[in-house]
This record gives C-alpha cells, sequence and structure tokens, in this order.
C-alpha cells in the first residue's frame, strides 16, 4: 500500500512540476469589434490595456476565459478560476480612478492571472462616446505574469510540505490502527 500511495505522489507531483514548467500565455487578444483605448492611464504599461466594446460582461469574461485557458504549448488546457471582486477594488487593483461595475480575476493556480475590469454607464453623463460612435461599456484588461523560478520554488515547496503531511497521516493513521487491535 505505501509503495502505491508513493508511485501516485510522484506521478502527481511530476504532473504537477510539468503544469508549472509550461511557459507563460502571450496577452489575449481583443475582444472583436473592439477599439482600443488610447488614454494615457491604459497605455502607460504593456501589462495593461482598455477597450470600448459592445459586448456585456458575460460575453467579454467567456472570451478572455476561453483566450486565457490555452497555453501557448501544443495549446494544452489549463486549468482556469474566476473569482470575482467589489467594484471598489479596482481602483487599487487596476489603477486609481478606474470606474468599474464588475472586476474579475482568472487565474492559473500557483501561475499568472488577468483581471478584466468592466464599467458600464448607467446615467446619460457618464456615457461613453469616443469618435462619433457610442459604446456598451469600457472594459481594462491587466495581465499579471509570473516568474517561472517562483513558481517551481513554490510548487516544490508544496509538494515537500504535502509529502510530509501525508506521510505524518499515514503513519498517525497505522498508529490508531494499532490502538483498536
Amino acid at each position: 500500500m505505501k509503495i502505491v500511495l508513493q508511485a501516485t505522489f510522484f506521478l502527481i507531483s511530476l504532473v504537477f512540476l510539468l503544469y508549472l514548467s509550461l511557459p507563460s500565455p502571450e496577452f489575449p487578444k481583443p475582444l472583436n469589434e473592439a477599439y482600443q483605448s488610447r488614454e494615457p492611464a491604459d497605455i502607460e504599461t504593456p501589462l495593461r490595456r482598455g477597450y470600448y466594446t459592445d459586448y456585456g460582461r458575460n460575453e467579454v469574461l467567456v472570451h478572455y476565459q476561453d483566450q486565457f485557458r490555452k497555453s501557448t504549448f501544443l495549446g494544452l488546457p489549463l486549468p482556469t478560476y474566476r473569482l470575482n471582486y467589489p467594484p471598489e477594488e479596482a481602483q487599487t487593483i487596476i489603477r486609481d480612478q478606474a470606474r468599474s461595475t464588475f472586476l474579475e480575476e482568472i487565474v492559473h493556480p500557483f501561475r499568472e492571472s488577468i483581471f478584466v475590469n468592466g464599467f458600464e454607464p448607467k446615467l446619460p453623463q457618464d456615457a461613453i462616446r469616443i469618435e462619433g460612435k457610442d459604446w456598451r461599456q469600457k472594459i481594462i484588461v491587466r495581465y499579471v505574469p509570473s516568474s517561472l523560478a517562483v513558481r517551481l520554488l513554490l510548487g516544490l515547496s508544496t509538494l515537500y510540505f504535502m509529502y510530509f503531511l501525508s506521510k505524518n497521516l499515514y503513519q498517525a493513521a497505522g498508529d490508531i490502527k494499532k490502538e483498536f487491535k
């Protein structure tokens, strides 16, 4: 039984380390028919881009999750999770002065993530009109990359602690079994 558990742990560890070693995806492509913002705050860093779009929140998030899900290595699918934040957090996470009606993070566990912030005006004075066209909303996408060395260090540390935790649990289970005999 012990050998089977060790072999299983080794295989899971190998898959986990391969997942961590895959190259990071590139900045996701914009939505179709989206107009890229040229506002100074939206172009001050290559890791943050603003777009005007007529898509709704769900369409925007599905698009970016689909873009972010595929690895650049053989198009392997990566696990992704969506985390929802209160819109007020946009001023700290995206940039100060960011207006927001929703803010979500699409995460690769132990790896990189992207934040998608959307502002859909509710009042007529907040309407978004750029170059003679009215837009449904403005989205800001912020990419947060991760370093391969940091990923591997955290991954190896996690595996180290998981190994000793499982070893101690296995030993404790054996001790309990002896107590009942």
